[in-house]
């Protein structure tokens, strides 16, 4: 995606700042707007894994105040990351002041990008860089709009940007200007402090923008760039409309990436992916298979339609569903098997073991080539505890049984259909636990007879 540049670019040092600090009032939630998930995580997760690997100070956050909850993410993604507050709310160049400790302390180019832009690539952010290089003060990542209603227009001459005009601002031969401002930007270390302080006139809602930072580089005789983007990748979030038309895409991408590495999804759109997938060679994905995070499927396993797996680590060659649920914890290793309404929770399957429909599986160690029949549930919590159930390599566990854990079933053992096992089974060992059968012959015949009798009487 970037040009020849890029890669020695991204080696640079840089500091990237990301702009974090919208309270996001459309998305009418509690939740701030840029901790709301897209396939799987958080849209400033995405942002901050975008940015270039350096040290891990590289990053700052430009949080709101009182915003605990935010620095707490940035800092899960990339722990290093340095938090800063934008106290009020006055503008992007004000919010990037905000940061002005890490500016000063900052070895190369400041990248500008923002929380609520998940979709971002970090090839594009190394292209930003690249072109910064190439001897512009800025570099202004910009994209051709289908529809530039609303956005902020790049304007150039000579091939050098000389304004970002916004819209409500903008003539009409200037509006008609379909190459748009995505926000993000890349400074040359050594100028944008004098950039952003002489943004200090403030517009007439005593807001301060990054935008200015434009024509003020070019009235001193500074050069400005453009690099471009696609449309889809500078989307930004809003509202939860937003958000689902960024999920969207996200998916496209994901499931793309997946069938180019080899997989076979039979039906893409009704796939869902998340950001972590690792999807092996020859991994067939039949239709509406929820994939959450944490999940990695080795070469040749088949997930079969309408299942749901979040948090597992799938074999090769391995058999899931339909309509399975695994749950976080679950291993199933080489060649084994979960059918049909069965759910596993922090339970090994072994190789080749299998455990075919209408099952729960969860805390377990099930050994290889271990068969558990229809019905059969690990009862692993009292109530206050949870406790582990062991299936020893070749064992069988008939159908309708219970093992109230914590227990243990020999290898090679039979468990008779039925059965509660509340104690250890020895290796190639049955085990039995069933009341004796009562018959009573001609019992049925009586019995209806004599209701049939009450029901004549008028008895109900």
């Amino acid at each position: 995606m970037g040009n020849n540049d890029a890669p020695a670019a991204a080696t640079r040092p840089c500091l990237t700042l990301v702009l974090a600090a919208g309270e996001g009032k459309r998305m009418r939630s509690a939740l701030p707007k840029v901790l709301h998930h897209v396939a799987g995580r958080a849209m400033l997760a995405h942002v901050l894994d975008a940015a270039p690997r350096g040290r891990d100070d590289d990053v700052a956050v430009i949080v709101g105040p009182d915003r605990g909850d935010v620095a707490a993410a940035a800092q899960a993604s990339r722990p290093g990351a340095r938090i800063f507050t934008q106290a009020e709310r006055r503008g992007t160049a004000h919010a990037v002041l905000a940061a002005r400790a890490a500016i000063e302390a900052a070895r190369g180019d400041v990248i500008i990008a923002y929380g609520d832009m998940p979709l971002i690539l970090p090839e594009t952010l190394s292209r930003l860089q690249a072109r910064r290089a190439q001897g512009a003060a800025l570099v202004v990542l910009g994209f051709h709009a289908a529809d530039p209603t609303g956005y902020g227009r790049l304007l150039q001459k000579d091939d050098q940007l000389v304004a970002i005009r916004e819209e409500r601002d903008a003539t009409a031969a200037e509006r008609a200007v379909s190459l748009c401002n995505s926000g993000l930007m890349a400074f040359d270390g050594a100028v944008i402090l004098s950039l952003l302080d002489a943004i200090g006139n403030a517009n007439s809602q005593g807001e301060f923008y990054l935008t200015d930072a434009v024509e003020i580089a070019v009235a001193r005789g500074l050069s400005c760039a453009v690099e471009l983007a696609g449309e889809a990748e500078v989307k930004g979030v809003n509202d939860r409309v937003q958000l689902a038309e960024a999920e969207a895409l996200m998916q496209e991408r994901l499931r793309r990436a997946a069938m180019l590495a080899g997989a076979t999804l039979v039906d893409p759109p009704s796939v869902h992916l998340s950001f972590d997938s690792k999807i092996g060679a020859d991994v067939i994905i039949e239709p509406q298979v929820y994939i959450g995070p944490g999940v990695s499927i080795e070469g040749g396993a088949i997930i079969h339609a309408s299942s749901n797996l979040e948090g597992v680590k799938i074999g090769a060659g391995v058999h899931v569903g339909p309509f399975a649920r695994l749950r976080p914890g679950a291993v199933l290793e080489k060649g084994a098997k979960v059918g049909n309404f069965v759910e596993v929770k922090a339970a090994r399957i072994g190789a080749g073991a299998k455990v075919s429909h209408l099952s729960y599986i969860g805390d377990a160690d099930i050994g290889a080539d271990a068969n558990i029949g229809a019905g059969v549930i690990t009862c692993n919590y009292d109530g206050f505890l949870k406790y582990r159930t062991t299936v020893g390599a070749g064992a069988f566990v008939g159908s309708n049984s219970a093992l109230v854990a914590p227990v243990t079933i020999g290898a090679g053992a039979y468990v008779g259909s039925g059965s509660v096992i509340t104690r250890d089974v020895g290796a190639d060992a049955l085990a039995l636990e069933r009341s004796q059968q009562l018959e009573k012959p001609g019992w049925a015949q009586s019995f209806r007879a004599r209701r049939l009798a009450m029901k004549a009487k008028g008895r109900s």
